[in-house]
């Protein structure tokens, strides 16, 4: 039987935390995961407030114990005062990966002038990609379709579990060997 890759999705809201409103970003991103990966995955789904102890204990949780190859997380990346997913991810991290918030903040300029005010980054903890996605569910499908060719790669080269997309949606990049 083929090994499930293991993802890991974190809704980071005090307000969806506490079921005040529906978390719609966090389903947007299993959505798309579920539409655009081809290789059998298993989601690890939490929702938990802007509090950055919490957020990088379950970071860590997420990639150490549940052994997630990819965690992607919405929410918190703004500059509010209670925005710290930024500042947890890189806490957590031994490596960070600069180039997909650059990336991000570039195709959602594109769009609304404000994406300048988004924090979004990514790193590494052991074999495990997290990368931080905006809040809106439009502005997440316009950031991973961005960003998400080079995922893959990403996780094989850290050790993670092999995961691969539907060329037609997705084309993941891999060089030839």
């Amino acid at each position: 039987m083929e090994k499930k890759a293991k993802i890991g999705v974190l809704t980071i809201s005090d307000r969806a935390s506490k079921g005040i409103y529906e978390d719609i970003s966090g389903k947007a991103i299993i959505e798309y995961l579920e539409d655009v990966l081809i290789t059998p995955f298993d989601i690890i789904y939490k929702i938990i407030p802007d509090e950055q102890d919490l957020i990088e204990k379950t970071l860590i949780y997420l990639a150490d114990v549940e052994k997630c190859s990819l965690i992607l997380t919405t929410g918190g990346t703004g500059p509010a005062p209670r925005d710290v997913t930024p500042e947890a991810t890189e806490n957590v991290c031994e490596k960070m990966m600069p180039g997909f918030g650059e990336l991000m903040r570039q195709v959602s300029l594109k769009q609304v002038p404000t994406a300048i005010l988004s924090r979004q980054t990514a790193g590494i903890r052991g074999s495990c990609l997290i990368v931080n996605l905006p809040g809106k569910p439009q502005s997440i499908k316009l950031t991973l379709d961005a960003v998400f060719p080079a995922i893959p790669y990403c996780i094989d080269l850290i050790g993670g579990d092999f995961i691969d997309t539907d060329p037609e949606k997705v084309k993941a990049f891999r060089p030839k060997k």
